[in-house]
């Protein structure tokens, strides 16, 4: 449980920092004040700021904090980072370097940052996954794309069906498909051809069950049900992907955007057919599924976290208040009126945004913690 607690806190750490090092970077290049670009979350533990030319520390005893510096700081609570941008909150609009005072397009900029530095983590996290290898289904050895190499080929079994012939004789998920009859195949069809044309006889499944090597005998039914299957089993062909690093780079490109337009579906899924609670995922839920493909190998943890960074920039740019979506959109209202949006009522609204998202973190949380 330790250690699961600690990648998670890892991985969640480096998808929020670089998130906030976009915001950071384009802030300065844009000509704001940054207040502070922090490591974690308050309190502050202690910070740096660099002063004519040297680094120093402030924030403790009496070591003065410079206004007009960022401070870089180093907190207790180690979920990420922050950045804090002069003027942000709709303030010190007549200061030159106030978020506020800038124009459309280093305020956009700035406020998209966090959102495609989560982007380019996953394309570079697919893109390194794929020069040493990453898991993925097919159907047959012959589906291997040019150019590519499939390590560690293995037919897995996906699913079982209760109460079929495979789920009586005692076949579970995840077992690993060695052989039937002592034949084995290089392809999802060749086997399941081999099943129909022994329906109503013995066949010996020879598996392996973590350390574990089966032989287990199955009997298919005659004529199952269409779609059913004789013997109530879903398998596919597992193994590791692998590309020369100079095509690494473009299948990295091709698996992030199918990862966003995947996520995008999700949510669009989620709303039109209402699905609710039971569909939804907080902390303790992702932190479970940490657990599990962290015990499945670094590879499959790599993978894991890209999605996880996907996931983090397509949320942060829904158009909701609070999230960088919700700013941007103010920022076009603000461009085609032609004149600064009344800044209380903006204010009101990201603030209410903000509590809504809390207390529905709070809720999807006590709603893991129940079904945990």
């Amino acid at each position: 449980m330790f250690i699961t607690i600690l990648i998670f806190i890892i991985i969640l750490g480096i998808l929020v920092f670089v998130h906030e090092f976009g915001h950071f970077v384009v802030a300065k290049k844009s000509g704001m004040q940054v207040e502070e670009f922090g490591f974690g979350f308050p309190p502050r533990i202690f910070g740096f700021q660099r002063i004519e030319g040297k680094w120093k520390i402030v924030g403790l005893r009496n070591k003065q904090i410079d206004p007009s510096k960022t401070v870089y700081s180093i907190n207790y609570i180690p979920l990420g980072g922050f950045v804090r941008i002069l003027g942000e909150n709709n303030d010190n609009e007549n200061h030159p370097g106030s978020f506020i005072n800038k124009g459309f397009w280093p305020r956009f900029f700035t406020l998209v940052a966090g959102v495609v530095m989560n982007v380019i983590l996953a394309w570079v996290i697919f893109s390194a996954g794929y020069t040493i290898g990453l898991p993925v289904a097919i159907d047959s050895l012959a589906d291997v794309p040019a150019h590519a190499t499939l390590t560690h080929p293995q037919t897995a079994i996906l699913d079982v069906t209760k109460n079929l012939p495979a789920d009586k004789a005692g076949i579970k998920p995840n077992d690993i498909i060695l052989s039937l009859d002592g034949k084995s195949f290089n392809s999802v069809d060749d086997f399941q051809k081999y099943i129909q044309t022994h329906e109503g006889l013995n066949i010996t499944f020879e598996v392996q069950r973590g350390a574990e090597h089966l032989s287990i005998p199955v009997t298919p039914n005659v004529n199952p049900p269409a779609g059913q299957g004789a013997t109530g089993i879903s398998i596919s062909l597992l193994g590791r992907l692998k590309y020369p690093w100079y095509l690494a780079i473009w299948q990295g490109a091709a698996a992030t955007l199918s990862g966003i337009a995947s996520i995008v579906y999700g949510l669009y899924s989620l709303f039109s057919q209402h699905m609710g609670f039971s569909s939804l995922g907080g902390p303790v839920q992702i932190a479970k599924l940490t657990g599990q493909v962290a015990g499945l190998g670094f590879v499959f943890l790599m993978q894991f976290t890209a999605f996880l960074s996907l996931n983090l920039a397509v949320l942060n740019i829904l158009p909701f208040p609070a999230l960088d979506g919700g700013r941007v959109i103010f920022l076009l209202i603000e461009t085609v009126r032609r004149k600064r949006n009344n800044q209380k009522v903006e204010q009101i609204v990201n603030t209410a945004g903000f509590v809504f998202l809390i207390l529905l973190m709070i809720a999807v949380t006590v709603h893991d913690i129940i079904r945990k």
